[in-house]
């Protein structure tokens, strides 16, 4: 399988001049919020005496995060490759920090993140740096919830500056897609682009990409069948976390069986509530992170 993100960046009036961050295997855009003109207080030092210092800048500000599948690379591992192709597009680094160095805490919560489920940033594990270019400010935000990676980049282009063309998100995918590799490999996957909140156990419309994945797999191998498996934060007591997270995963089942043709005896639902979480539920973004349906592969 491979499978290259390309986030390509004019940074320059020059059309031939561009900027582009090579992510990791398995990378996805999750969010972009751009504003046409809005601030953002650029971090330029670690936290101290009470605050972090920083420098506000105006102009059109994007603001976009990527999850990936990190396994266990290192978030400098994660950020070192994209340090070195903006510092080849003429960026200088002004400040880098990891979490730490930077404040932890503090800092983490003292400097602009986008909201959770579409950044998790854990407070012991994160690296920060912002970068220059003439007027251009950039910054990026890189963290890890294993198997899972996050990158956030923030951008300000100032006005009255050639203006940046719109993010152009390039994929290339030959062999099957990541999701069917790690399901292969592991028995089991999550099926991150579903997403629940505290309590709820319906499915949006869609398309979910996952399912039907799932889906042309099963139609390509007869013999195996799947176990949904649903999983909460752990908000409230066990059993009725059971029934929420039991729903769930029928949820997904239904929208198997009724969306994509699948068989309905090749897939059966459970859920175990918060029994298995794979991250502490003590944040918000842990919570979120817990709340979620994973296909089992069952072979025998």
């Amino acid at each position: 399988m491979i499978r290259t993100l390309f986030i390509c960046i004019a940074l320059l009036a020059a059309p031939a001049l561009a900027q582009e961050l090579n992510f990791p295997t398995g990378a996805r855009q999750i969010s972009d919020r751009t504003s046409a003109l809005d601030s953002y207080d650029l971090p330029t030092g670690v936290f101290a005496d009470g605050a972090i210092p920083s420098r506000n800048v105006e102009g059109r500000v994007e603001r976009l995060t990527w999850r990936l599948q990190a396994g266990s690379s290192t978030t400098l591992q994660i950020l070192a490759p994209l340090r070195g192709q903006l510092q080849a597009q003429g960026f200088e680094i002004a400040f880098e920090c990891e979490a730490r160095n930077c404040g932890g805490f503090d800092f983490r919560f003292g400097t602009e993140v986008v909201p959770t489920p579409d950044m998790y940033v854990a407070i012991h594990d994160y690296r920060f740096l912002s970068a220059t270019r003439g007027d251009e400010v950039l910054s990026l935000l890189v963290s890890r919830n294993p198997p899972d990676g996050y990158v956030q980049m923030i951008r300000v282009t100032p006005l009255g500056t050639q203006p940046a063309p719109t993010l152009v998100i390039e994929e290339t995918v030959e062999g099957p897609a990541g999701l069917l590799s790690d399901l292969s490999s592991t028995g089991h996957v999550i099926l991150d682009d579903l997403h629940f909140r505290t309590g709820e156990v319906a499915l949006g419309e869609g398309p979910f990409a996952s399912l039907a994945l799932l889906a042309g797999y099963l139609a390509d191998n007869p013999s195996t069948r799947l176990a949904l498996v649903g999983h909460t934060d752990d908000t409230g007591a066990l059993p009725a976390n059971i029934a929420v997270s039991t729903k769930r995963a029928e949820a997904v089942r239904a929208r198997l069986i009724e969306a994509h043709g699948v068989a309905a005896d090749r897939i059966e639902a459970q859920g175990v509530g918060y029994l298995a979480p794979i991250t502490s539920n003590a944040t918000p973004e842990g919570r979120d992170i817990n709340r979620r349906v994973e296909a089992v592969l069952l072979v025998n």
